[in-house]
């Protein structure tokens, strides 16, 4: 059997070295990322000491060619973490990311099909989805408020508190809020 065959009875075929650098580049695109969130939201994200204590050592690295440096000591860090997680995780918590507008238009549409005509079964639905939701009271209140909104077509708050109300709700299901 030649080392040709061999390859093609294993699953896995050895990574490239370009294979390799653009999962490095990738790791390290996070590790920015990361840098870029603050200390409030770095809280949400699950991640090791040393990659926490890394984060906030580049807080106090000024030069360019230290930074760059810096940067890839995270990447390196990355490799050991759940990295994949945490790429979501920030992904969720980016304004400028796909993620984070999906979930945002998700909630759009949960909103409306709250305030809509077939509220209450929408209602039950949500409530057997979330079953550790405290406010319930409060989300049956802005239903009422937003729904005679809707009609008035006038004033849009009670709207934005309902969907403020669902995006928190949302983050701590995903574990993105205390």
């Amino acid at each position: 059997m030649t080392d040709f065959d061999q390859l093609e009875n294993d699953d896995e075929l050895p990574k490239s070295k370009s294979q390799v650098k653009r999962e490095m580049d990738a790791l390290q695109e996070v590790g920015k990322k990361l840098l870029s969130l603050s200390k409030n939201q770095l809280k949400k994200i699950e991640m090791s000491d040393t990659l926490k204590d890394a984060i906030e050592e580049s807080g106090r690295i000024k030069q360019n060619e230290a930074k760059r440096r810096h940067l890839q000591y995270i990447g390196r860090v990355m490799r050991t973490e759940d990295h994949e997680t945490i790429a979501q995780r920030v992904a969720l918590l980016d304004t400028t990311s796909a993620a984070y507008n999906k979930l945002f238009h998700q909630l759009e549409i949960k909103r409306d099909a709250l305030i809509g005509e077939n509220s209450k079964e929408v209602l039950s639905q949500y409530l057997d989805d979330n079953p550790n939701l405290e406010e319930i009271q409060l989300l049956r209140q802005l239903i009422r408020l937003s729904q005679k909104e809707a009609s008035q077509e006038g004033n849009t708050s009670n709207r934005k508190k309902l969907f403020r109300l669902l995006r928190e709700a949302e983050e701590k299901r995903l574990g993105l809020k205390d």
